[in-house]
Formats: structure tokens, sequence, C-alpha cells
């Protein structure tokens, strides 16, 4: 771990209003080191590329913020690494703009190296939301830290998914580490933070802003070896963190969805493009196969755990025949019926109970899948 003089220094720089990583490193190159920037007069300071003149004299100023800054993030359970720090992740150094800091509330360890990034749509469909959490859920089974970013819909899923099966999971925000954007994913952080970590280069107490997301998602896809989109519409976030991919020479995979839904306007848009396209687990860990000797570990000789079936809690003889004619793409009222051999009166009420029985949802326009 760095000495402690030049971990504040680094965080104080960090705290600079427009000074991001890139300048940042830039400071530290050009000086030397973090405590030789803050060192430097204005005029010096005014000479490295994205130094303004307020940030000049805000650098070259004389207080303690950053012990504070430090205590804040202590008094909330967190730490701040810096880039030259052991637990600073190997696969998130390697890109062309790392934080230089890094606030951590949980850990941090080197089998996390072996990483995929989950991500997707906030307002994700049934369907986007059982693949994130099948998709989760079996590379934690085969030894993958899932990376996403806490959000709504598939990312929230991701994480669950991943916790479920036992998994260590990564959540990076695009906030400071003592708030939690959204709200209701409060609790979610905090097993995450037990079980893996939360992760932000955001300074304590900085609110989400639009401007940040970009920021985070290129946290998200240096992190890993690997992004997936499981959802995105034509203008999705989610495609951002896969053009970071992209740029950082990660694989970019995508889950194919029906032509007919929005929400897989991206994926499909990326599959055409080239991104490899997954329909399980088995998908993304044979493609990242080559990496796993980079990433300090290997997959697993044996292919890796089928998922469960479904088998659902005891149900009638009607029951049983519409549940079988489900599946996780919307199907029409009227289709079930034909295919079951019912009237669709009764297999409306049919699928009344088997909602009840939490085994299928109802979608607009009297489409259902199975839960």
């Amino acid at each position: 771990m760095p000495e402690i003089d030049e971990l504040v220094a680094l965080v104080r720089l960090n705290l600079v209003r427009g000074v991001g990583a890139r300048t940042l490193q830039r400071l530290v190159n050009e000086f030397g080191s973090a405590q030789d920037a803050l060192s430097a007069s204005p005029v010096q300071l005014r000479r490295v590329q994205g130094v303004c003149e307020e940030a000049a004299e805000y650098i070259a100023g004389d207080d303690d913020e950053a012990l504070r800054e430090i205590e804040r993030a202590e008094a909330a359970g967190a730490r701040i690494i810096s880039l030259t720090d052991r637990e600073y992740p190997v696969n998130l150094k390697s890109i062309y703009d790392p934080p230089v800091v890094l606030y951590v509330r949980g850990e941090l360890r080197p089998e996390d190296s072996f990483a995929v990034g989950i991500v997707g749509a906030r307002s994700a469909t049934p369907y986007g939301k059982k693949q994130s959490l099948r998709l989760a859920g079996g590379l934690a089974l085969a030894g993958c830290c899932v990376v996403s970013g806490l959000a709504r819909g598939i990312d929230a899923h991701a994480h669950h998914g991943c916790l479920d099966a036992g998994g260590r999971t990564i959540a990076v925000l695009a906030c400071g580490v003592d708030r939690t954007y959204p709200p209701e994913n409060r609790d979610l952080a905090e097993e995450i933070a037990e079980s893996g970590a939360v992760i932000s280069e955001f300074p304590m107490g900085i609110p989400p802003k639009r401007g940040h997301f970009p920021r985070r998602n290129r946290v998200i896809s240096g992190l890993s070896l690997a992004v997936v989109i499981v959802e995105a519409g034509a203008r999705s976030g989610a495609l951002i963190t896969a053009k970071w991919a992209a740029e950082q020479n990660r694989d970019v995979m995508a889950v194919p969805g029906s032509i007919e839904s929005p929400a897989s306007v991206g994926c499909h848009r990326l599959i055409r493009d080239g991104a490899k396209l997954v329909t399980c687990p088995g998908d993304i860990l044979e493609e990242l196969r080559p990496h796993t000797g980079a990433a300090g570990t290997g997959l697993p000789d044996a292919p890796p755990r089928e998922e469960k079936p479904i088998i659902p809690p005891s149900l009638s003889d009607d029951e049983r025949a519409i549940f079988d004619v489900l599946s996780t793409e919307p199907r029409h009222i009227d289709e079930i019926a034909a295919e079951a051999g019912r009237p669709v009166a009764a297999v409306s009420g049919t699928l009344m109970m088997l909602e009840i029985k939490k085994l299928a949802v109802q979608l607009p326009g009297k489409m259902f899948i199975r839960d």
C-alpha cells in the first residue's frame, strides 16, 4: 500500500472539480508524484493539459480537506485505495484511463479478475430479468465474479443472480459510496458489500449525475474480461458500456430477444455488428477460455453446472397442460389455448391460478410467460 502522505495527496487531487482520471494522471506524471503536484505553483499547474485556472488555484491551496475525506470514508465503512495499491483490480489498471483512486466498501480479491460485466435496460422485461438472473447465477457457479452497476432492471437482477448462487459480485456506482442509487437497492448494496464490493471513483457525498454514468460504465467494462448486454433499447446507456468494452479490447456479447421487442433492438444491432450471441452461461465461459491465463485462473474441466429444472408445486392436470405450453417467450392467450386444446375461457382461469402460484406472468395484450 502506498505511503499515507501520497494517498492523501491523490485524494486531494481527486477532489478537485474538473480534474478527471486522465488529468490527475498527467499531474502525477508531470511532477513525479501527487505530493509534488500539490507543491507546484498555479503557473506550473496551468501548463498541464486539462488544468484550468480555477483548478490550479484550488490545487495550490493549503487545507486538510483530503484528511477529512478519508475520515468520511472510514465513517461510512469504506476505504480509499490508489492505482499503486496491491488491492487495485488488475483488469481495471490496464485500461487507458483508470481511476487513480477508488473508494471501496467490502473486499476486492485477486480472483475477481476472472470477471464478466452484465448490464442492460433499467426498464427490463420479465424475459430480460430472467436471463440476467440465469446468466449471473451460472457464471457464479463457474467461479466468475459478476460486475454491474446496481441500477434497476438488468443490473440489479445480475447482482441478485450471482448472490443467490453464492458468488462474488462488484457494484460500480455513479455516486459516492455513502449513497445508494436507486434508493430501493440499498439492501442489495449492503449484501454486495458483505460478500463482494461496492466501489466508486467519486468522492463521498457526490450525488448521481447524468455525466457520471458513462464514467461509471467504463469502470464496469474495465473490471471485466467480457461484457454481456442482456437487454438494450436503441438509445440504452448499456450500449455505452459495450462501446467502452470494445475500446478496452474486452469481449462484447449480447442476448437476443424477440425481433418485435423494443427492449432488444440494441442487442440485435450489437450481434449484427459482431458481438457474440449468448444463450447460456456456457457461451460466455467458452469465449473467456483464452483469457484464463491472464486472469490467473482457469475454467473448470467439467462443464458448468446445469441449471436446476423448474419443478412446479402440485398442479392439476389443466394447470400442468397450460404450464407446459408456456415459455420465456411471450405467447397470446389464444395461442396458448389452441396448443393446449382447451377453450380460451377455461385457459384464462387456469392462467390466473398459475399467476397466483407465481408460475406465470401476464404481460400487456393478454400475453403470458413463465415466471
